[in-house]
């Protein structure tokens, strides 16, 4: 598993782990079922406290993407299994969105940016 951690990025550590997992998951780079790390390996990998690791962890399984078993650690969930609806999966994208359109980002270039990401999002898969 390979999580990029960038020292000027202002969101918190946890929360540049948690959104590296997702974004793994989302590309199909961390399968269903799959296992990941220990806490403390990626705590080590990263250089990092462990109670860093072991809050993007929770966050994730908060949101139903993992399933964590004391003991056994933590794997990727079942898709079909997330506890989350769609007006709150709706909710990052419109807050993106939003913060588009009041930036003055025509409406045609929000649509090709969004249809970039998702080509690079399909396209890291492999």
């Amino acid at each position: 598993m390979h999580i990029i951690i960038d020292e000027s990025d202002p969101r918190p550590i946890y929360r540049q782990v948690a959104d590296e997992i997702r974004r793994l998951i989302a590309n199909g780079a961390l399968a269903e079922g799959e296992a990941l790390p220990s806490v403390r390996q990626v705590a080590i990998d990263l250089g990092v406290n462990l109670n860093t690791v072991a809050g993007a962890y929770r966050e994730l399984q908060a949101e139903g993407l993992v399933t964590i078993r004391h003991g056994s650690g933590a794997v990727v969930a079942s898709r079909t299994t997330s506890t989350r609806d769609d007006g709150e999966l709706r909710k990052p994208l419109q807050s993106a969105l939003t913060a588009l359109v009041l930036a003055g980002v025509p409406r045609a270039e929000i649509v090709s940016l969004v249809r970039r990401e998702l080509r690079a999002l399909k396209n890291s898969s492999r």
